[in-house]
């Protein structure tokens, strides 16, 4: 069985992983590493912020590699892409009203009020979107080489939100083949179709039967 150390304190995200992962992999959230540094997503990809995030982790994790049992860091960056944007606000999806203020992150509503504002004149065949994820999978052995997993949920965004649930994007984005926003749809609709999903789903396939992960 293979120990995967998430980089995030998010104990919801980490149950969601060790769920679609299942029980042949021990995976645990960073809390349990108070000292943990935080990188600095500066990439131009999700899976450059991705694999930033996790080779933080790793490189500081090895000073006290004594101390520990973990055999992977696992990583992941994700955000909301718009077609009639050319594709923003992307990698700056956390921080896309934030950014006319060269601040740091910004909250949901002002994001998904000027997501709204910007394509106030777009009509819906205009309006096609999709939610990205890649997630990082960063061996402590590190002559190992570190693996990328994408996966994406195709869609558009609405006029207005809906639905109370979720968070960021999601009262404004209505998956492909649905009518409810991921706001509306409920957890466990969303973990089944979503970004994080699809990309989980493909790390979960290179598993061995044991749980054992090769990496080349």
């Amino acid at each position: 069985m293979s120990t995967l150390l998430i980089a995030t304190r998010n104990a919801h995200k980490v149950a969601e992983i060790q769920s679609i992962l299942g029980p042949t992999v021990n995976c645990c959230a960073l809390s349990v590493f108070s000292d943990a540094p935080t990188a600095i997503e500066d990439a131009d990809s999700f899976a450059g912020n991705a694999l930033k995030k996790a080779h933080t982790i790793a490189t500081w994790l090895d000073t006290i590699a004594s101390l520990t049992r973990i055999d992977f860091i696992l990583a992941d960056d994700s955000g909301l892409e718009v077609d009639a944007l050319d594709g923003a606000p992307g990698i700056h999806s956390a921080r896309f009203a934030a950014l006319d203020l060269h601040t740091g992150n910004s909250s949901d509503a002002d994001n998904n009020a000027k997501l709204l504002r910007l394509l106030h004149e777009i009509p819906k065949e205009r309006r096609s979107a999709r939610f990205h994820c890649a997630i990082a999978l960063f061996p402590m052995a590190m002559t190992s080489t570190p693996l990328v997993f994408e996966g994406t949920c195709e869609g558009w965004i609405d006029f207005a939100p809906r639905g109370k649930g979720g968070f960021g994007y999601d009262p404004l984005f209505i998956p492909a083949g649905y009518s409810e926003s991921f706001a509306e749809l409920g957890e466990d609709v969303k973990s089944r179709i979503s970004h994080r999903a699809m990309a989980l789903a493909k790390l979960s396939a290179a598993l061995g039967k044991d749980g054992a992960l090769t990496i080349p």
